[in-house]
């Protein structure tokens, strides 16, 4: 089985980035899955759901999201009616939406998707580890699921790790997201599961993670916010990853994906 996985979608031009790679990809690399996580995808705050809507037509089969799940208000609602969005599964009981999903390829293949929020320097939700536990423990790899991939949504590099080990064997893949700046770590964890601890982000990289410089600027030298933060519209370097399973579920390979923008390209070389 082939996936990729693209991280944080930052507006409009890390939008047009998905739209205009994911199916070239997906032809070219014959891949069975991409998810995005596209927490960040509506001006840098959330998700609407015709953006939804535009990366399902763009052949994305999932979107996780994070911190900003429900800065659109409309996610309230549209979440529920919406399967393949995935907001953090230690949202506390009765938040709207889901933290786990399976969802099946046209070869009927399933691939479970978990999304956990860190504690680490972010806002204080229930723990990550037990939940992920609950959802991995509810649909095992090899039994209910053909594949698992967690989105670790975190901002500390330690408490990724610790995701990525706590789950090593069960999962197929564990992806550090929310920090925005692609690592250079991706490797194959000592029971098989794949992890990198931040695959970046998907948007203009002349910018503070995503958005124009000038408020960012101004903060950070005058502590007086002036205007709000609006995401740079300059060309999108799309940051993913790419991974290849065994049979049984597990990592045979990964790499890091960078097309476009201004970083260095990068590229699987077991699929060229």
């Amino acid at each position: 089985m082939r996936l990729l996985f693209v991280g944080d979608v930052v507006g409009r031009s890390g939008r047009a980035a998905v739209v205009q790679h994911a199916p070239v990809l997906r032809s070219r690399w014959k891949l069975d899955f991409i998810i995005v996580n596209g927490e960040n995808a509506a001006g840098g705050f959330g998700v609407t759901e015709s953006i939804l809507e535009e990366f399902f037509a763009a052949g994305v089969d999932a979107v996780t999201l994070g911190n900003h799940a429900f800065d659109q208000r409309e996610a309230l609602v549209f979440i529920e009616r919406q399967p393949r969005l995935i907001r953090p599964a230690n949202y506390p009981p009765g938040t709207p939406g889901r933290g786990a999903a399976i969802v099946r390829n046209a070869a009927g293949a399933r691939l479970l998707i978990v999304n956990v929020l860190g504690r680490v320097f972010m806002e204080a939700l229930d723990d990550p580890f037990a939940a992920l536990d609950r959802e991995l423990a509810a649909c095992p790899l090899g039994d209910g699921c053909d594949a698992a991939v967690v989105d670790a949504h975190a901002e500390a590099t330690s408490e990724k790790w610790a995701l990525g080990h706590f789950v090593d064997g069960r999962a197929s893949l564990v992806v550090g997201t929310h920090t925005h700046v692609p690592s250079a770590d991706h490797r194959i964890l000592s029971r098989g599961t794949g992890f990198v601890t931040d695959v970046g982000m998907t948007g203009d990289y002349d910018s503070v993670i995503g958005m124009d410089k000038e408020e960012p600027l101004r903060r950070f030298t005058r502590r007086i916010p002036s205007g709000r933060f609006e995401p740079a519209t300059g060309p999108a370097t799309l940051c993913a990853v790419a991974v290849e399973l065994t049979r049984e579920g597990l990592t045979k390979a990964i790499a890091p994906v960078r097309i476009g923008g201004l970083l260095a390209a990068a590229a699987p070389v077991f699929w060229t």
